[in-house]
């Protein structure tokens, strides 16, 4: 992590879309969640190559709303890092649960999570179908059900 800088960014700072659309559809979609997180981004000496936002679901929860890696950069831990972060994060103020939510068709998110610690808790159904306004494919499927991984840290 020595030649990585990671940072959370100021409240009034420009919001990150460029990275956080490599994780979430669209800027409305992001919009819906992204002013009441914490936004941090990690840096590599050059420019900015991740970001996570992390929302307070409740005194015992804290939800990854976002997590993206630039394509450069991807398949070299860097997720793992931001993973390691927010566990840190969450363990450093009293949660006891770190939560995520990815599509049903996303496999390889959910056995990175699962690689990670966490385990599939439930399912929210037809979320993709509900919240989008036309319909997402990832892997040659019609996105559906948002599945729910948790780790806890207690």
């Amino acid at each position: 992590m020595e030649q990585y800088t990671f940072n959370k960014i100021a409240k009034d700072s420009e919001i990150p879309y460029e990275l956080l659309l490599l994780a979430d559809e669209t800027v409305e979609a992001i919009n819906q969640y992204i002013f009441k997180c914490d936004i941090y981004l990690l840096h590599d000496g050059t420019e900015n190559i991740a970001v996570m936002a992390l929302y307070k679901n409740s005194d015992t929860e804290l939800e990854i709303k976002n997590i993206a890696v630039i394509e450069s950069y991807r398949s070299k831990g860097i997720g793992s890092i931001l993973i390691h972060k927010a566990k840190e994060i969450a363990a450093n103020n009293q949660y006891e649960i770190l939560s995520v939510g990815t599509s049903d068709t996303g496999f390889q998110q959910i056995r990175f999570y699962e690689k990670n610690g966490f385990m599939k808790t439930r399912i929210r159904k037809d979320f993709f179908i509900e919240n989008y306004p036309t319909p997402i494919y990832e892997n040659g499927l019609q996105m559906r059900d948002m599945i729910i991984l948790e780790y806890t840290l207690i």
